[in-house]
């Protein structure tokens, strides 16, 4: 279950996480800069986003989009890249065969992209297409809408996306003027988890990395939560079935009460046994689809819960799901509740660490986004020792109305109708 992981940092910054598996074979290389679409100006918005997609594009020893993805289909590679609101990064799993193979195409293009200026302006219609993807799909765009309520005004409440009209303007300068500032080496991770030869491959990224540039991170502008009432948006839209987010703000991703909110989750949305899931779709078939997540940034978060439901039954689902919230907060959950959350995770955990993908993610995320890299007999350690008190302390601190948002996306216009069901009190 554990996997020992070893860590370097070369002279320019740059770290290097390297966990042997012996059980596995497959071999993932993850690359992540710690910035995202948070630490873009208005103008730059969705250009971490549009960085990703051309790294895909070619670099000069593989000139073409096919030169690369051709390399790693020949092999049976998984490759993809992701943006959020305070990362990048770009991945490869492959048999451990080719691991040395899968480390040459990463940092070939994290290192040496082209950024081709004819491919950023056809690359301009294909991210067009995916904002249109987005806007026409309510259960992906209403997480969108719900952190553009809480981070108005903020780079946070932007869509990583970001919209058609900077998409459009973007000029190459743009891009290397962006990852000249943000691209460098002491914000970025290496990370290779799986079957492979430490002795023979870290010489190799050591080599690949080492000219990798210095530089001083960006600023970012800290979160100033000043809600003192319940807010609500409603994004009017013809659809077939309402789409709803109804959350709190919550903590940020070091804040000590995180193991205890992560349970807190789980015993209210997080499981097909869940309260809500119980409540909402079991007892009362008012959708078909609910859950609870949380989400941690650098200096906030919250817990929200998401679900799909006829229009009519828009408002009775906003009571049963602030029901549950309340009830959880006035109530402690009994013992074996809180242990079937613990054990739900735990298991959850060791499943994932059975693939060289999740152990990579696991290591890099944390190495990014915490302060250290824990183990999970350290985070189940964290886990057990949470109480049905923390629990409850958590949930009264949380669920208030000082801290309530709703989005809604539907053919919904009475928001004075709306905003008189949103209590915890």
């Amino acid at each position: 279950m554990e996997n020992r992981y070893k860590k370097t940092v070369l002279s320019n910054g740059l770290r290097i996480l390297t966990v042997p598996m012996k059980n596995t074979q497959t071999v993932t290389v993850v690359v992540m800069v710690s910035v995202g679409s948070r630490y873009e100006s208005e103008k730059e918005a969705g250009l971490s986003h549009f960085i990703e997609h051309m790294f895909f594009k070619g670099t000069q020893k593989r000139p073409t989009f096919l030169d690369i993805s051709s390399t790693l289909d020949s092999i049976g590679g998984e490759f993809n890249a992701f943006t959020g609101k305070e990362i990048t990064g770009y991945y490869v799993k492959v048999d451990y065969k080719h691991a040395e193979l899968a480390l040459d195409v990463v940092s070939d293009i994290f290192l040496d992209s082209k950024i081709d200026a004819a491919e950023i302006e056809k690359e301009k219609g294909t991210i067009i297409q995916e904002i249109n993807m987005y806007e026409d799909s309510p259960m992906n765009n209403i997480g969108n809408i719900f952190e553009r309520l809480l981070y108005q005004g903020s780079s946070l409440g932007r869509d990583t996306i970001g919209n058609k009209k900077t998409v459009n303007a973007f000029k190459r300068r743009d891009f290397i003027r962006y990852m000249n500032k943000s691209y460098i080496a002491s914000d970025s991770v290496v990370c290779v988890a799986g079957n492979f030869d430490e002795k023979k491959l870290y010489p190799k990224i050591e080599k690949y990395f080492f000219m990798m540039k210095k530089g001083k991170k960006p600023r970012l502008d800290k979160i100033r939560e000043k809600q003192v009432k319940p807010q609500i948006k409603i994004h009017f839209k013809k659809t077939d079935q309402t789409h709803l987010v109804i959350g709190n703000r919550a903590y940020h991703q070091n804040h000590k009460d995180r193991f205890a909110l992560g349970l807190l989750s789980v015993i209210l949305g997080g499981s097909m046994s869940s309260r809500l899931f119980s409540e909402v779709r079991e007892k009362r078939g008012l959708a078909y689809y609910v859950r609870t997540e949380t989400e941690a940034h650098k200096d906030c978060g919250y817990i929200a819960t998401q679900a799909g439901v006829e229009h009519k039954n828009l408002e009775n689902t906003i009571d049963v799901i602030l029901a549950e919230c309340k009830k959880i907060s006035k109530q402690k959950v009994s013992f074996q509740e809180l242990k079937k959350a613990k054990d739900y995770i735990k298991g959850k955990s060791v499943m994932n660490f059975e693939s060289s993908d999740e152990v990579a993610m696991f290591h890099i995320n944390q190495e990014v986004h915490k302060r250290k890299i824990m183990t999970l007999p350290e985070i189940f350690k964290k886990i057990d020792k949470v109480t049905e008190a923390d629990v409850l302390k958590v949930a009264k601190d949380i669920f208030t109305n000082s801290k309530l948002d709703l989005a809604v996306i539907g053919p919904h216009k009475d928001e004075k109708k709306l905003q008189k069901l949103l209590t915890l009190s």
